[in-house]
């Protein structure tokens, strides 16, 4: 790494250059490991949308909240791995302001858009438990959609502002984000311009997503497993930096990453197995395939 990657401070480098993981001597297995991550992600989720595309009978208000869930999970774990192991693998480690800000907005997007997402489960399966009776009257596909997109709508503006302003900042010290992604903190702490609101900005989000970790909280035991492996693991490791019992950043990036990226993973396969109408059409499917297989074998020995 040369000199202006090390220091990052020429006026005319016009982006930054992502640093993490180098203490750790095992980066590529980390990545490796994130990597596999991703594509159960992907193949849950999406495994998870095609059956409830194919089955009109689960096109329900429920399973419009965990679609938008799947959806919500594709597209943070999309914004954070694929772009590490050019960065991290192949050292391609500039990145450029554009790109930057377009990944933390988009970041901090679907990480918000998760809470929001399993508040909205836990407000379904409220009405769901507590008015029985009524819930077919007051959750229905129309007004679940329209949550859904005022919720979308809700998020990008949050969004849309810090980022804006950490993007009109003066970059004029280091260039080097000591983190794996264009994290909205490790970034704007680079700025040498009045960062107040900045800092003020951050406060204040952070309070607004503890608010809805606690709605979040009051649904039945699916959800409550959701709620904790998404947000435990997540406060654990803040609560950590802040007493500062972190020791190496590398290692604390990396156990950040892999808490973001797994819940992601799990929540398809937690609904599959909780879910009676998900797993009797998984059942309906596997038996379906299977017989296909086997019509094929027979066919081919009596030939």
């Amino acid at each position: 790494m040369n000199s202006l990657v090390s220091n990052g401070t020429a006026p005319s480098d016009n982006g930054f250059y992502l640093i993490a993981f180098d203490t750790l001597g095992n980066k590529n297995y980390l990545i490796l490991a994130l990597v596999i991550i991703y594509l159960i992600t992907l193949f849950c989720n999406l495994v998870l949308l095609v059956m409830v595309f194919m089955n009109p009978s689960l096109q329900n208000p429920k399973f419009l909240a965990v679609c938008n869930l799947a959806v919500v999970d594709i597209s943070i774990s999309s914004v954070i791995v694929p772009q590490m192991v050019p960065v991290f693998v192949f050292n391609l480690n500039h990145i450029s302001f554009g790109t930057c800000f377009s990944q933390m907005f988009f970041m901090h997007f679907f990480s918000d858009m998760e809470s929001f997402s399993l508040a909205l489960l836990a407000y379904d399966r409220l009405v769901a438990i507590c008015f029985p009776l009524r819930y077919p009257y007051i959750n229905t596909n129309f007004r679940m959609s329209f949550i859904i997109g005022g919720l979308w709508f809700l998020v990008f503006l949050l969004e849309i502002f810090p980022v804006t302003l950490a993007s009109n900042l003066l970059y004029c010290r280091s260039r080097v984000v000591q983190s794996c992604c264009c994290e909205h903190g490790p970034v704007y702490a680079l700025a040498c311009g009045d960062t107040s609101l900045n800092r003020q900005l951050v406060t204040v989000l952070r309070i607004a997503s503890v608010a809805q970790r606690w709605k979040a909280f009051n649904t039945c035991v699916t959800h409550l497993a959701l709620v904790f492996i998404y947000y435990l693991p997540v406060i654990m490791a803040y609560i950590m930096a802040n007493l500062n019992l972190v020791k190496s950043v590398d290692l604390f990036t990396a156990v950040l990453t892999v808490c973001v990226t797994i819940p992601p993973m799990l929540n398809p396969i937690i609904y599959s197995l909780k879910t009676e109408e998900l797993k009797e059409k998984a059942s309906y499917l596997c038996s379906k395939c299977l017989l296909i297989i086997s019509g094929k074998h027979i066919i081919s020995a009596l030939q």
